[in-house]
């Protein structure tokens, strides 16, 4: 027979248990999961995406974003919503074409496992950008980025949510100006929420909380 606490040990690993499978179900449902790509091979692959993004996806150019650090699954999401037309880029579509499930996961994988580059906000504007961020506008409906991205902007992988900490300022800008003209929608798993901050935000404040943001770490 068991004692006490064999008995309370087997009650909580049971618990453990159903819990993790609860949890694994739930993911596999949203399709939540992480990425189970090759480092190595997306390193050889990346090669042709460094023009751009950085040999180890750290871009050089503002316009382009930097890509180390960012969660495998939304990594994943944007390269396949390039390849089905979802997310429009003249230039990522036509690379993104050629990728097969597998290259998607390699490369994501490989991005996932680098590390960012530290960038700095622009003094001027960080007090109202950390304002925005932190608590967002309350008289025109804008929500804190905080509640989504996090203290340090490094996002929520389970959510969906993406990192940004450290990400070019200038690239901010532009992804906050698609999303306010409905040019970019793929938040529509996630309630359109980056369509609707974003139309309620003035260039002055995008470029405020994008600085703030590029300086995050």
């Amino acid at each position: 027979m068991l004692d006490g606490d064999s008995k309370r040990m087997t009650r909580n690993s049971g618990r453990t248990l159903k819990r993790t499978t609860v949890l694994t179900i739930a993911l596999a449902a949203t399709g939540l999961a992480f990425a189970d790509g090759s480092v190595e091979a997306g390193k050889a692959k990346s090669l042709t995406c460094s023009a751009c993004h950085g040999a180890d996806g750290n871009s050089v150019n503002p316009e382009w974003p930097s890509l180390a650090g960012q969660h495998p699954l939304y990594t994943e999401r944007q390269l396949q919503a390039y390849k089905d037309g979802t997310r429009s880029n003249v230039l990522m579509t036509g690379m993104s074409l050629s990728l097969s499930a597998e290259d998607i996961a390699d490369l994501s994988a490989y991005y996932a496992a680098q590390e960012p580059a530290l960038l700095t906000a622009d003094p001027a504007l960080v007090a109202r950008g950390a304002r925005i961020y932190r608590g967002g506008i309350a008289e025109s409906g804008v929500s804190a980025c905080i509640a989504c991205h996090g203290p340090a902007g490094h996002g929520n992988p389970l959510a969906g949510y993406p990192s940004i900490a450290g990400q070019h300022a200038t690239y901010v800008v532009t992804t906050l100006k698609e999303y306010a003209a409905e040019e970019r929608k793929t938040d529509a798993p996630l309630n359109q929420m980056m369509r609707n901050v974003s139309a309620q935000l003035r260039e002055d404040e995008m470029r405020a909380v994008a600085s703030y943001i590029q300086g995050l770490r």
